[in-house]
């Protein structure tokens, strides 16, 4: 380095300021972990899928070990910032931080993907974050910037009274050192540290209070994996093994069925970017939901998904039968890797409503010869009494079922037959996006025969029916999967609550077809 910038005596103080600022990020980051009893590692190293990525989700296998990285992560940060703050044994506190900074880089690093469900504060390329930050670590650790406006120059004034001149080689000092001004140097740390506490106290929510004045304000209640009550059960459909609980695709897809509420999709659009999707399959397949719903225009995000997290999750996709192009969402989803394909039920229904029964025979008969199995799906339950009286050699059905016990069910009178997602009104009093099966009873009785896997869809409504009411319903009626559309908060709830239906199942008099 040049002398000239040796001698500069903007230098010292400019790399006691940086180590400052380090140490100020360091304290934040291990003070918020250590103050929050429900904070973990643990989904930061389940989502790790590069070099170290098996190392670091064994370790999160394993709650012993998770227990002994969240206290050394809490407190070693808390220590690393307090140290470079107070400029107190810098070097070892900075080589301490870089080597944590290494293991956040190799958890995420900023290229081919790995980054995904990081939560990273800008990428470019190979460099982020926390590479700049080990960048500036190892120039500290390089240049005793502790000497510098710290207690090092203190702890070493004691021990090592030879190296006293280190600092001497940037400022040259006139004869007689003023030691009271030495020692001012040394405790230039503290103001920082006094300063960092106060803000830190005053950010921090008062207890019983919020930001938002209201005695009735909802909260969202984040569950984690630890969370879950139990495992969840699982059913065949031929040699397929699924969850019992399936993940709808319809959330993720920005489809809400809000009835007249007009924004929603959008909402939902925003809140489940690349990212999030990413992060609630990888939720799901973490709590035990094995297989999803899944449409074609999904298969580029879910593939990413399988091959980011080295997911292992199957998937039961639609199929639109587009008179222009009949088979041609088959075979898309077939070269996408779908696990196993059902005839979309809006197509389905229409169909059966024009008299066309042997389109979806036909379309099931193509499916089962490429080697899959094939499912009927449908909201009108003429179509499995039509599938069901011609023969069609579908493996399972995809019925829609909840009961009407809620306020925008429109009158049973007011139900025409086929009108399930092709027709709306802004008559309260008919169909508008509101209900999806229209005569539940009728269902609940004829699917009560029907000796075939039937998985069960829009089981809530659309999110009109609580999840426990909705779940007990299908179940105890026959049904032998559902598919739940969720948003990552409502996934190890749901969970929760179909192993809680399942294990108090009493008054079901349809045998298990799964």
């Amino acid at each position: 380095m040049d002398n000239s910038i040796l001698r500069n005596k903007a230098v010292p103080a400019l790399l006691a300021f940086l180590r400052i600022v380090i140490g100020w990020h360091f304290l934040y980051e291990g003070l918020v972990k250590v103050l929050d009893p429900a904070w973990s590692a643990r989904s930061f190293l389940e989502g790790s899928r590069w070099i170290f990525g098996d190392l670091f989700r064994l370790m999160a296998s394993n709650d012993t070990v998770m227990q002994a990285v969240d206290i050394a992560n809490g407190f070693g940060l808390t220590l690393v910032g307090l140290a470079l703050i107070a400029g107190l044994f810098t070097r070892l506190a900075s080589w301490a931080g870089i080597t944590m900074l290494l293991l956040y880089y190799f958890a995420y690093p900023p290229f081919g993907g790995y980054s995904y469900g990081a939560g990273a504060e800008g990428n470019y390329l190979i460099v982020n974050k926390n590479f700049i930050e080990l960048v500036c670590l190892l120039l500290l650790a390089f240049t005793r910037s502790g000497e510098f406006f710290g207690l090092d120059k203190l702890v070493y004034a004691n021990y090592r009274k030879e190296d006293m001149d280190y600092e001497r080689r940037f400022i040259p000092e006139p004869a007689g050192i003023n030691k009271r001004r030495e020692l001012l140097k040394g405790l230039a740390g503290l103001p920082f540290l006094a300063g960092f506490t106060g803000v830190f106290l005053r950010s921090l929510p008062e207890p019983g209070t919020d930001a938002i004045s209201s005695a009735t304000l909802p909260r969202v209640t984040y569950k984690r994996i630890t969370d879950l009550k139990g495992e969840l059960p699982k059913g065949k459909i031929g040699n397929l093994e699924f969850s019992r609980l399936i993940m709808g695709c319809n959330l993720i897809s920005g489809y809400a069925h809000a009835r007249d509420l007009i924004y929603a999709n959008t909402l939902f659009k925003a809140y489940n970017t690349d990212q999030k999707i990413l992060e609630t399959f990888h939720l799901a397949e973490m709590a035990g939901i094995n297989t999803c719903f899944i449409t074609t225009p999904n298969f580029p995000i879910f593939n990413k998904y399988l091959k980011l997290y080295d997911g292992k999750m199957q998937t039961v996709c639609q199929a639109d039968l587009k008179a222009t192009d009949f088979y041609g969402d088959i075979d898309k989803a077939i070269d996408f890797g779908a696990t196993t394909l059902y005839i979309q039920g809006g197509y389905a229904d229409r169909y059966v409503r024009d008299g066309k029964i042997s389109q979806v025979a036909t379309a099931v008969e193509y499916i089962k010869k490429k080697g899959f199995l094939a499912g009927v799906g449908c909201h009108a339950l003429e179509v499995v009494q039509l599938c069901e009286k011609e023969g069609v050699p579908n493996d399972y059905f995809v019925k829609t079922f909840h009961h009407d016990n809620y306020w925008s069910a429109h009158p049973v009178s007011q139900r025409e037959p086929f009108s399930v997602d092709i027709k709306t009104s802004v008559d309260h009093n008919m169909i508008h996006d509101n209900i999806f099966d229209l005569f539940p009873d009728k269902t609940a009785q004829f699917m009560g025969g029907i000796k075939k896997p039937w998985i069960a869809f829009k089981v809530l409504a659309g999110g009109a029916i609580a999840p426990k009411n909705g779940f007990r319903f299908a179940f105890e009626n026959g049904a032998d999967f559902i598919c739940v559309g969720m948003f990552d908060f409502q996934i190890v709830d749901d969970t929760n609550t179909v192993c809680e239906v399942l294990a108090q199942l009493k008054n079901r008099q349809r045998p298990w077809f799964s």
